[in-house]
């Protein structure tokens, strides 16, 4: 028997040698066509274990799986061996994805992974296939997931991680997984004297400092982002081994974070020195460098005894312009021994389109046509329009894309031409102001160029400007507004010789609805219109005045006014004060409103002045009617106009009335358990908030469960107690609202609820001595309130069952209730089921306990 037992250990010692090989790997892919991907599966094992894999399972995550086939195999230093699979696959169908790979075992000796020769390798990526975000690839790992470090020296890593997509990248430690891709029990981050993090942006792994010799293993995730939404992630796996050394690491001097435009030369020297004067050997990894099309000029590796540089340059092309900045790694290693330690700096740099040259603004009638030269980057997707009134001289900060808020400039339209009309979305611009454009390109993935120069102009006066919209007769049948505009005074007489006439549009549904035409007017001269017989009463109007050049034979529209509109006065009649409110759509500036009410002789008198379009006029008599208009005044800022310019809304009446609730009351509740009662009090708002209180309702419901009711509804201000008695209990809850003469009932006063905690709670004595001397003799609760029954067993030391009662009382005398004997002396033990009247309704409170039985 002793030699089949030391047989199975050796044939378990022989799998777990057979077994003991994965150190690091991860799983990326590239978009093929449609559903279909291709994945690679990168993994790095123990050479010397005989525990090869030429195959590897992989696990799509829509329900199937396949085997890869190892595509190569190579061997590396330090018995380690590289292994690539590739395989493809194609999803049914859109979702998210979790592909993932499992292999029986990690290396034994993991330092940070208890008995890590057992716990199998797991890695995994995830990967959205949706319409929205379109076809993805994930980002590729630069660097190799095994490296090397010193006790009591700086580790630092990074995976190098670049992003062909050029979507945004965050990183994240997590802990490394096992079977089934369970995190593993007992993992922990490596210990260090000072820290170990990862940084989020830049996926630099520092670890300051270590402190015990071995092999470790981390890992972290790779959170892939597009238009600040997840994509995807990946999951690496890394081993790190760490030994013990005498050496200083080499140190890359600082790199700024840059960017450059599409056609200059970034140029910069990368250095690094080492104290111990070891040799260094300088390289870099990143998207600039392994770009098929003109990548940067980096030469690598350089090598220098303490000292080495190297020049970065690098001159962009234009299909190198993205939203996201490229990530350059420069990683400096000496030839120190037995371990070469590392130093690690990272950079980004963003590729920037040049700005839109040339660009004219032109004023043309009602608008401005805006004309550029073409971005030289053909692959940009079209450009954004921004405006400004007036000139601001802005000049962009180095990296500084678009046309950033703070410059006051808004996005006024997109187009994929070199030209654009700016006519305020059809409503035209208006005369006066200084109208300045910058144009900015734009590219697939939201990446933008450099804005244009400024570019300004103002309207010249060659079509009628509207300037007066007023109300004249208010009424629903034979109202009356006049309209007025300025005439044309650069127009171009060779273009236009004349003969001309205005004609005169009109509706009442709003700026984007069809106009009618109602008259015309034959003279250039002729700028009054009375518009009669309209409902003034209940209507906005609007109008729009048309030029024609009626010459014969050449009959053209030469331009026409902005859409304008009357003022149009709402008014809401409300406790004591009447809420006025306007509105209009007109091209000048209003810079003040005068409001009237109409007076006992029906002249309406000035009562206040605003710049806003509303307006309260309080102190009123609630039920009687008043009458409102309103003055507007406004300008154009241009010369060539009349000031102030004058309108008049129609005349609008309302009445106040009382439709607001009064203030709430406070209440106040007082509670006698004995007699069984509830005192309720409460203020009188007329006292300090509400001035026409005349009544109270007071709701109660004895339960949470139940609905509030009315129980009390004194008629007088001046009433403000309550009685709450002959009832079952005092739990319960209680608001008090006010009503006022107009019937407006107030919100509820603060809720006030009683709960037995209040009162007496059931509790039992510890001790009785039913030994017939009056006193003491029967087992009975202290005084106790509101308890419908209990359920009270009483038990004997051997777990008998001596008496049984719902009484709330017990009343026991120390018998027996199945042999009616007196009880012996001692302690008895009791469950009691006490149902208590709560707020919550008829509650069941458990007492267990004991009593001691004295004679």
């Amino acid at each position: 028997m002793r030699k089949i037992y030391l047989v199975g250990i050796l044939f378990l010692y022989s799998l777990s040698v057979f077994a003991t090989h994965n150190r690091a790997g991860e799983i990326t892919y590239t978009h093929v066509s449609n559903l279909t991907y291709e994945f690679i599966v990168v993994t790095y094992t123990y050479s010397l274990s005989p525990a090869d894999r030429p195959t590897l399972d992989i696990d799509w995550g829509d329900n199937t799986s396949s085997t890869l086939t190892r595509f190569q195999k190579t061997p590396l230093p330090n018995y380690i061996n590289l292994n690539i699979y590739k395989g493809t696959h194609t999803f049914s169908g859109q979702g998210n994805f979790k592909v993932s790979v499992e292999d029986p075992n990690r290396n034994g000796g993991v330092i940070n992974i208890p008995n890590s020769i057992n716990v199998p390798f797991y890695i995994e990526t995830i990967l959205n296939i949706s319409p929205f975000i379109g076809p993805d690839n994930s980002p590729i790992l630069l660097n190799p997931p095994i490296d090397n470090g010193c006790i009591g020296f700086p580790f630092y890593h990074n995976a190098g991680a670049y992003d062909v997509d050029g979507d945004s990248l965050a990183y994240e430690l997590v802990a490394c997984r096992g079977e089934n891709g369970n995190f593993i029990q007992g993992f922990s981050y490596p210990v260090a004297s000072q820290s170990f993090s990862i940084d989020p942006i830049t996926g630099t792994i520092s670890w300051i400092n270590p402190t015990i010799q071995g092999e470790y293993n981390v890992a972290f995730l790779i959170k892939e982002y597009r238009n600040g939404f997840l994509i995807g992630s990946i999951t690496r796996d890394m081993q790190i081994t760490i030994g013990s050394c005498n050496n200083n690491p080499p140190i890359i001097q600082n790199i700024n974070d840059t960017c450059i435009t599409v056609g200059d030369t970034l140029s910069f020297l990368v250095k690094a020195t080492d104290i111990d004067n070891d040799v260094i050997t300088l390289r870099a990894t990143g998207g600039p460098i392994v770009l098929p099309n003109n990548p940067v000029n980096f030469p690598q590796p350089t090598t220098g005894v303490g000292y080495v540089q190297s020049t970065f340059s690098w001159i962009p092309i234009c299909n190198q312009v993205q939203l996201q900045p490229y990530q350059v790694v420069f990683k400096a290693k000496d030839n120190g021994s037995p371990i070469n330690l590392v130093d690690i700096k990272t950079t980004f740099i963003k590729v920037i389109a040049p700005a839109p040259k040339n660009l004219i603004a032109t004023p043309q009638g009602n608008h401005i046509k805006l004309i550029w030269d073409s971005e030289e980057c053909s692959n940009n997707t079209g450009y954004d329009i921004y405006r400004h009134n007036g000139y601001i001289g802005y000049l962009p900060n180095n990296c500084e894309t678009g046309v950033p808020p703070w410059t006051g400039y808004v996005k006024i339209g997109s187009t994929t031409d070199t030209t654009f009309i700016d006519d305020n979305n059809g409503y035209g611009l208006i005369h006066g102001p200084s109208y300045c454009y910058m144009v900015v390109a734009t590219f697939p993935d939201g990446a933008q160029s450099y804005p244009s120069l400024e570019s300004c102009a103002s309207l010249i006066k060659d079509v009628p400007v509207i300037t007066n919209i007023s109300v004249d007769t208010t009424s629903s049948t034979v109202g009356e507004n006049t309209v007025i505009w300025s005439m044309p005074v650069d127009l171009d007489s060779v273009q236009t010789p004349g003969p001309f006439k205005y004609l005169i549009y009109h509706n009442t549904t709003g700026i984007n609805s069809p106009m009618s035409l109602i008259d015309s007017l034959p003279s250039l001269y002729d700028t009054i219109y009375i518009s009669q017989d309209v409902n003034t009463q209940d209507n906005t109007h609007f109008y729009k005045i048309e030029l024609i050049n009626n010459t014969p034979g050449n009959r053209f529209v030469v331009g026409e006014t902005q859409i304008s509109s009357s003022v149009f006065i709402s008014a809401q009649g409300h406790a004591n004060r009447v809420e006025l409110s306007w509105n209009e759509f007109v091209p000048w500036s209003n810079y003040q409103y005068v409001v009237y009410r109409q007076n006992t002789s029906g002249a309406f008198d000035s009562i206040g002045v605003t710049t806003t379009q509303n307006y309260i006029d309080s102190g009123l008599v609630n039920g009687a009617d008043y009458c409102y208009k309103i003055k507007s005044l406004g300008e154009y800022t241009a010369p060539g106009f009349s000031r102030p310019l004058v309108n008049w809304s129609q005349e609008e009446c309302a009445t106040p009335i009382d439709d607001e609730p009064p203030c709430a009351p406070i209440l106040e509740v007082s509670t006698n358990c004995q007699i069984i009662e509830n005192i309720l009090t409460w203020n009188n708002p007329n006292n300090s908030c509400s001035n026409d209180v005349v009544a109270y309702n007071l709701y109660f419901t004895p339960s949470l469960q139940n609905d509030y009711s009315v129980i009390y509804s004194p008629s007088s201000p001046l009433d403000t107690s309550y009685l709450h008695n002959n009832i079952e209990s005092v739990v319960g809850c209680y608001y008090v609202t006010s009503i006022d003469s107009f019937s407006n009932e107030s919100f509820a006063s603060n809720l006030v609820c009683v709960d037995l905690d209040s009162c007496q709670l059931y509790h039992l004595p510890n001790v009785f001595t039913p030994n017939g001397d009056g006193y003491n003799d029967k087992f009975i609760p202290f005084p106790y309130d509101f308890v419908k029954e209990v359920r009270m067993t009483i038990f004997n030391r051997w777990g008998s069952v001596v008496f049984k009662t719902e009484d709330p009382d017990i009343l026991w005398e120390g018998k027996d209730m199945n042999s009616h004997k007196d009880c012996s002396e001692g302690v008895y033990f009791y469950i009691c089921d006490v149902y208590e009247y709560r707020l919550e309704g008829l509650k069941i409170r458990t007492l267990t306990g004991s009593v001691s039985l004295y004679r």
